[in-house]
């Protein structure tokens, strides 16, 4: 071996030393680019559209002519950057992969639009029929910071400079703009009910269960007709979102809909009107009610609905112009918040393991309260059914962000199995024929991507959404023109 020149030795020592300055994302950059499958992994991450944490299988599937037995199609993953293929982790929630929540949203889109102007499935005839988009909310759990608005100059004024039983005024007496901190934290965290709140949130969905089961005896009510006997006339059919407000509550968006005895393809009888059904969605939300399980911490609470009840007709965009609650406008409100989550409340949305997780969770004093309580009474006993201590981290609400009956409109599955369809064009995830026979072999093998990777797919799923806010400003201009 020959020895290095002063000017080479000077060369390399100042390649190593630019190399140990590099942050280990850039390391891992260049020995992302180097490998030979790099171009064909790119490839990959753009079809799932930059997913955040993709799931990576490795397997085969093989298609064959049910009757001859011939090789249609085959594919195997040894051929592929690493032996494997990646999917979408299908995560609704924005904080956690904002590509796959955003697939999400258009999805839920869809499955709402299609339960009120008709498609995937569904007869277009579900326009004429009754349709109200409702929202239920908590009761109040004691005072908190609202926003000022055009009725409300300040946040809750002082009456004669009262003080609560613990020495703090009942009003803060200031402006406050929606994206003001204190908005939703309590005027005395002292006189705030924490365990009703939570206890409230454990029980929702029983209440809501509860609710479809007083709906409908009210509208056999109101028709003179025994409960029993309503099914022969009409369905009830809904579709609902979760969302949480500011102080940390979930409040409800549902659609609801009447629809005859079997279901969408059927009219609801002729006295089975809007103003019907919007008188029993106000009286049953008036009386149903949920008993909380007996604890001595907490006595046996009666869980109900909040004052504030809203209900709209929905007006379908072909009849109207001038309302703000159409199909269109319904559809879209739901699918904006399905990807949300505590974490928009300023929670987090990972699960907490033990009570030094709630002390330094990254939230605020409100929300960490919460999440006190459900950890303090989720260890009672006579408590334990409610799981709070598993749903700490969503303050003790445990139920789906989207529910729907099963007759509202078409699923999430098959709106998935069409676009697999759609995109795969021959691909190993494309939907076959009854003529063929498919045999697959898959198993899980990673998840995630490394630093540089992770950069990579955030770039290219920057890319897309710009790509998607071009396409759409040019057909707003085109619509424009042509107009």
């Amino acid at each position: 071996m020959y020895p290095l020149s002063n000017e080479a030795r000077r060369s390399v020592l100042g390649e190593a030393e630019r190399l140990r300055r590099l942050s280990p994302t850039e390391r891992d950059l260049i020995r992302l680019v180097h490998e030979p499958g790099f171009p064909r992994w790119l490839e990959q991450i753009k079809s799932i559209g930059g997913c955040a944490h993709p799931i990576y299988l490795a397997g085969h599937t093989t298609t064959h002519d049910a009757v001859t037995g011939e090789v249609l199609r085959h594919y195997d993953t040894r051929d592929e950057p690493g032996g494997r293929m990646p999917v979408r982790c299908r995560n609704r929630r924005e904080t956690r992969c904002e590509p796959c929540s955003y697939l999400h949203a258009g999805d839920t889109f869809h499955l709402v639009r299609s339960g009120l102007l008709g498609g995937k499935g569904v007869t277009d005839d579900v326009q004429r029929h009754p349709r109200l988009f409702v929202t239920l909310t908590a009761p109040s759990f004691g005072a908190v910071h609202r926003v000022s608005g055009p009725d409300t100059a300040v946040c809750r004024p002082r009456r004669d400079g009262g003080m609560c039983e613990h020495g703090r005024p009942l009003g803060c007496g200031h402006q406050h703009a929606d994206a003001d901190s204190a908005v939703g934290q309590p005027l005395c965290p002292d006189c705030y009910d924490y365990a009703g709140h939570v206890l409230w949130h454990a029980s929702a969905g029983t209440l809501w269960n509860r609710y479809c089961h007083m709906l409908r005896r009210h509208l056999a009510t109101a028709a003179g007709i025994t409960q029993t006997r309503l099914r022969e006339h009409l369905t009830v059919s809904f579709a609902k979102v979760a969302e949480y407000q500011k102080r940390g509550a979930v409040h409800f968006h549902a659609v609801i809909r009447l629809d005859g005895p079997d279901g969408p393809s059927s009219p609801p009888p002729p006295w089975a009107t809007t103003e019907l059904l919007e008188g029993a969605v106000r009286s049953a939300a008036d009386l149903v009610e949920v008993n909380t399980p007996y604890s001595p911490a907490t006595g046996e609470r009666a869980v109900k609905w909040g004052k504030q009840l809203d209900v709209h007709p929905i007006r379908s965009d072909a009849f109207t112009e001038s309302s703000a609650v159409t199909d269109n406008a319904v559809a879209a409100y739901v699918a904006k918040y399905v990807s949300k989550s505590v974490g928009d409340a300023g929670g987090i949305d990972y699960r907490i393991r033990d009570f030094d997780s709630i002390r330094l969770a990254p939230v605020n004093a409100h929300l960490r309260a919460l999440m006190a309580a459900c950890w303090r009474l989720g260890g009672l006993v006579e408590l334990e059914e409610l799981r709070l201590r598993a749903w700490a981290h969503t303050l003790g609400y445990r139920g789906h962000v989207l529910t729907k009956s099963r007759q509202y409109s078409t699923t999430y599955g098959a709106l998935r199995a069409v676009r697999a369809e759609h995109q795969s064009g021959g691909g190993p995830l494309v939907l076959e024929d009854s003529d063929t026979v498919t045999e697959s072999a898959w198993r899980y093998i990673g998840s995630g991507h490394s630093p540089a990777e992770s950069d990579v797919a955030v770039g290219i799923a920057e890319d897309l959404a710009a790509l998607r806010e071009i396409r759409r400003d040019m057909i707003a201009e085109g619509w424009k023109y042509a107009a």
